[in-house]
């Protein structure tokens, strides 16, 4: 909550994680926006990112925001897309009764969980025929989003965590709300940011390991 114009406005805030090729993790910005976020913001925070050094990115890890993904296209041509698999399994649980949610989400593992691409289809294609007809929304979530959703398949199993999920960036981001949610609103998004960004600064002091 930051106080504007004499108001109080709900504002969101992004972050980008990076991973570097020897494992180990920064923070390589932080935005604050109102919500409603386009293809055009996203691109105004990867063309920031670019001007200020990242040449390229191997991955990008997303939960899926809108319009990401065509920006992450544009400003990184070579950069290939993984959509958040918790986020997938959040979305496809949320069209589920509650008396068939362990069951298809223990179904579902033979997806996500598979050792390759094929035998992911082929879990994908028994989790259709089981559960399709009563839920197609759940398995549209899949189906809709795949090509996104597989890249991580072409990795060695080793790294395939690090790769389909956030949830390196949601550790972060608790941290961060614990801090926010001491404070009713903020006066301004500076002094957001500044908290947000002495907050990071202490955080990376202990990311010494290499993941």
């Amino acid at each position: 909550n930051v106080r504007q114009e004499g108001c109080i406005v709900n504002k969101a805030v992004h972050i980008v994680l990076g991973v570097n090729i020897d494992g180990k993790k920064d923070v390589l910005g932080i935005w604050i926006s109102t919500g409603g976020e386009s293809s055009k913001y996203w691109l105004t925070v990867l063309n920031e990112l670019k001007n200020r050094g990242v040449e390229d990115i191997l991955i990008t890890c997303t939960d899926n925001l809108n319009g990401f993904s065509e920006a992450i296209k544009a400003i990184y041509p070579k950069t290939e897309i993984q959509k958040c698999v918790i986020h997938a399994i959040r979305s496809s649980t949320k069209y589920l009764s509650h008396k068939d949610r362990k069951e298809f989400c223990n179904d579902l593992k033979n997806v996500y969980k598979a050792p390759s691409e094929d035998a992911a289809l082929t879990g994908l294609a028994d989790l259709d025929n089981k559960w399709g007809k009563k839920y197609p929304l759940a398995i549209n979530v899949w189906q809709n989003n795949w090509c996104e959703l597989s890249t991580y398949f072409k990795y060695p199993k080793e790294v395939r965590r690090i790769i389909y999920t956030t949830n390196a960036i949601e550790s972060f981001n608790r941290k961060l709300r614990k801090l926010t949610k001491c404070k009713s609103s903020f006066p301004t998004d500076d002094a957001l940011l500044k908290m947000l960004y002495l907050a990071t600064k202490e955080s990376v002091k202990k990311w010494t390991t290499s993941i």
